[in-house]
C-alpha cells in the first residue's frame, strides 16, 4: 500500500511538472495590439487611443460616448525602434485630458487586468517589448496567481550597446512584481570605436614574427 500511494504521488508530481512546464507562451506583437488592450479602472466617460503617423492621427481604438478633442503633435513609445507616436485622449467627469508622456500610463492603467497591462507596468519600470525578438523578449503565459513575462531591457548604451532578457513574475492580486530572473544577454553590438571590441583585440594580440636565433660560426681546422 505504502508502495502503491508514493508511486501515485510521484505521477502526480511529475504530471504537475509536465504541464507548468510546457505552458505555452503567447506573444506580444507589437505596440498596437498592447495599448489596445488597456482597461482604466477609473470612471472614464470616453477615451480613445491615437496613433501619429507622420502627423496623420489615426484612432485605433475609442471607447465611450465620443468627445471632441484637440489632436495632439507630441507623444509616447513603448519601443524605441518607431517613428511614429501614440497619446490617450480621455474625458472624466466632463473634463477633457490627454495623456502624452508614458508615465502618465500609471495611473490610467490602475490596477492590473490582463498580460497586457502588467508588460505596460513592467515598461514603466524600465522593461521594453523587443518586437524584433518576441520568442525571448516579447512573450508571457500565466496562471490563477500571477503573469510570467519575458522581456528585454537596455543594460549598456556604451561599448558595447547590450540588452538582456529577464523573467518577471507580476503578482495579479497586488499588480507587483514579485520575482525577477536574469537570462542573460541577447544583443552585443560593438562599434569600431569600442576598445573592447573583440576583433580590434584580435588582431592586437596577434603574434609578432619571432627573430630566428643566431647562429653560432662553424670553426674549421686549420
Amino acid at each position: 500500500m505504502i508502495k502503491s500511494t508514493t508511486k501515485i504521488s510521484f505521477t502526480l508530481f511529475f504530471l504537475i511538472g509536465v504541464l507548468a512546464f510546457s505552458q505555452e507562451k503567447k506573444k506580444f506583437f507589437n505596440t498596437q495590439n498592447v495599448l489596445a488592450r488597456i482597461i482604466p479602472n477609473d470612471n472614464i466617460d470616453f477615451w480613445a487611443l491615437v496613433r501619429n503617423n507622420y502627423g496623420k492621427n489615426e484612432e485605433l481604438k475609442t471607447s465611450g460616448t465620443k468627445k471632441d478633442y484637440v489632436p495632439q503633435f507630441s507623444g509616447f513609445n513603448i519601443t524605441p525602434t518607431e517613428d511614429s507616436f501614440y497619446y490617450i485622449v480621455y474625458s472624466k467627469g466632463g473634463k477633457t485630458d490627454y495623456i502624452t508622456e508614458i508615465a502618465g500610463l500609471k495611473d490610467f492603467i490602475g490596477k492590473i487586468d490582463n498580460a497586457e497591462e502588467a508588460a505596460l507596468s513592467a515598461v514603466l519600470e524600465g522593461y521594453l517589448i523587443d518586437e524584433q525578438f518576441v520568442n525571448v523578449a516579447g512573450n508571457y503565459y500565466e496562471d490563477k496567481t500571477n503573469y510570467y513575462l519575458d522581456l528585454g531591457k537596455v543594460t549598456s548604451k556604451e561599448c558595447p550597446y547590450e540588452k538582456k532578457h529577464y523573467t518577471l513574475t507580476v503578482n495579479k492580486a497586488t499588480s507587483k512584481i514579485s520575482q525577477v530572473k536574469e537570462n542573460g544577454t541577447y544583443i552585443e553590438l560593438y562599434t569600431k570605436k569600442c576598445p573592447n571590441n573583440p576583433r580590434l583585440l584580435k588582431i592586437e594580440k596577434k603574434e609578432e614574427p619571432k627573430d630566428e636565433p643566431k647562429k653560432k660560426p662553424i670553426r674549421t681546422r686549420k
